[in-house]
């Protein structure tokens, strides 16, 4: 397991572990925000790391197709010379020519083969690590998500609460500057001082 995939669940596990909000109904959650941010920053951190691990995996099939380049390259060397050993008299050389072209034949056969497994391999490789990281990319972007909507839901409850608390204030300051003597402007107190 990687530590990108550590991480989120550390994160999964830390928004389980989370108490829920007071009057909530279990939907919202009360979040230490320097210990979520640690954790992405962190997260942050690790995902251009194996991101070039993944690279490297990929960058290594032009070594294998070059290993297979050289092994095909050997065995067409090593049935030329064989082909030359062959060649001494008439017989032995149409002998020859038939073993070696076949052998030629063979050799290109089986590095073609090996070739194909290396583009095969290195293919599924550049496809897994493609994959894994749009995966780890998805899940990060799924808890920023998450988190923006829970912060966007504390900020309306904490505007809402302040509009409250306003109206109260502008409702108390608007009975101190109302004439208690119904209507009578001398008794009236001042709006501002």
């Amino acid at each position: 397991m990687s530590r990108i995939e550590q991480l989120i669940g550390e994160i999964e596990e830390y928004i389980d572990g989370c108490k829920y909000q007071a009057l909530s109904n279990n939907t919202k959650i009360i979040v230490n925000k320097e210990e979520l941010e640690e954790l992405l920053v962190e997260l942050r951190l690790r995902v251009p790391d194996e991101i070039k691990q993944y690279q490297k995996i990929i960058s290594n099939q032009d070594a294998i197709l070059s290993e297979a380049r050289y092994q095909a390259d050997n065995m067409i060397q090593e049935a030329t010379a064989q082909t030359n050993e062959l060649v001494n008299e008439h017989e032995i050389m149409q002998r020859a020519y038939s073993t070696a072209n076949q052998i030629v034949e063979d050799a290109q056969v089986q590095a073609q083969s090996i070739i194909d497994a290396a583009v095969n391999d290195a293919n599924n490789i550049r496809q897994g690590a493609i994959q894994y990281t749009d995966d780890i990319l998805r899940n990060l972007q799924n808890i920023i998500s998450n988190t923006m909507q829970d912060a966007q839901t504390k900020m309306d409850g904490f505007l809402s609460a302040m509009q409250a608390n306003y109206e109260i204030v502008t409702g108390n300051r608007n009975e101190l500057t109302m004439d208690p003597g119904a209507g009578d402007q001398e008794g009236a107190y001042p709006a501002e001082m």
